[in-house]
């Protein structure tokens, strides 16, 4: 039994050894021939699905927006303005050419001036240089009008509103003299009206056509030409002498008023005096008559006497010379001596 079935064995491994060595060729080139395609058809699909989907990883990372914050992204489709985006952050959009991502600076921008040459309304001329900070105001119409304006070019927006702030320089300058805007006094200046009338000159005008919002004006130089400052030093000049000429007028006509009333008072004072004098001297001379009254009614001698040598007093001087009778009055007294308390002379016995 086992070696039939190692017979059989053989014998269907010999078969199956010479049939396949029999047909050795043919199974080697059916092999060749229809297992190839069979082998090579997974790898075109294979290579095409990598790129269908490169294709569309790029075609996303195209139509991805990034949004940058201080900044406006305006889509334009066919070169159209179509939408605004003002978020920061990442958007969609159609890959190019159906539409475009274009930035618009939404920052602080300053702009000078210049020096400007402007009248005043008192018809002088002035030197004044102002500034304007400005931004695009951060809307979608604003940022769209701007971007007609000026084609999204913030130098060419600058040179426009230096041009715009120029002219309204000469018409904010003729509203103000030039005392308000130089002058010694500073209550009698006024620079912050007339930045404020400036910017509101340009707010407006700048919001209406370019998009852009005024946020501060201000005066950075203001001079004065030669011929102003001739013409202002000699106006201040004759400012000055029209002043000290009417304050020494008033001075003048105070010190006459002070001088009136104080000869008024003067004569006043004096007319009082004079009267009170007279009425000390009517009362002296009535003591002294009352005086002289006692004087003789105690002692009559006494008094000739001394009213004698009082009238000497009175009418005699170094330089005069008298030759009078010693006997009489009032010399007696010189002879006589003086009385006696009994009315007789000193002489006699």
């Amino acid at each position: 039994m086992s070696q039939s079935h190692t017979h059989d064995h053989h014998d269907h491994s010999g078969h199956d050894h010479a049939h396949g060595g029999g047909h050795h060729h043919h199974g080697h080139h059916h092999h060749h021939h229809h297992g190839a395609p069979e082998e090579a058809g997974p790898f075109p699909w294979r290579r095409m699905g990598w790129a269908v989907l490169l294709v569309a990883f790029a075609v996303a990372a195209a139509s991805l927006v990034q949004v940058r914050s201080g900044e406006a992204t305006v889509i334009t489709r066919f070169g159209n303005p179509s939408r605004v985006l003002l978020e920061p952050g990442l958007s969609w959009r159609w890959p190019a050419p159906f539409e475009a991502a274009i930035p618009v600076d939404l920052r602080l921008r300053t702009t000078s001036s210049g020096l400007q040459d402007v009248g005043t309304r008192d018809g002088l001329r002035i030197i004044v240089q102002a500034y304007v900070a400005w931004q695009v105001q951060g809307d979608p119409d604003n940022v769209q009008r701007f971007m007609r304006a000026v084609q999204n070019q913030p130098d060419e927006a600058a040179r426009q509103i230096r041009t715009f702030v120029g002219s309204a320089l000469e018409t904010t300058a003729a509203s103000f003299d030039l005392a308000n805007l130089v002058n010694t006094d500073a209550s009698q200046v006024h620079i912050a009206d007339f930045e404020a009338q400036l910017r509101q000159q340009i707010d407006q005008q700048l919001l209406a056509t370019y998009g852009v919002r005024v946020v501060q004006v201000g005066i950075e130089r203001l001079t004065l030409p030669s011929v102003t400052l001739t013409a202002t030093v000699d106006r201040m000049r004759a400012e000055r002498e029209t002043i000290a000429t009417e304050r020494t007028a008033i001075g003048k006509r105070e010190a006459a008023q002070i001088r009136s009333a104080a000869e008024r008072d003067a004569r006043i004072v004096q007319a009082d005096a004079t009267v009170k004098a007279a009425e000390i001297e009517a009362q002296s001379r009535v003591e002294a008559a009352q005086i002289y009254g006692r004087a003789y009614a105690g002692s009559p001698q006494l008094y000739n006497l001394l009213r004698s040598l009082d009238t000497l007093g009175t009418i005699v001087s170094p330089d005069t010379k008298l030759i009078l009778r010693t006997d009489a009055a009032p010399f007696r007294v010189l002879v006589d001596g003086p009385p006696n308390l009994d009315g007789k002379s000193g002489t006699q016995p």
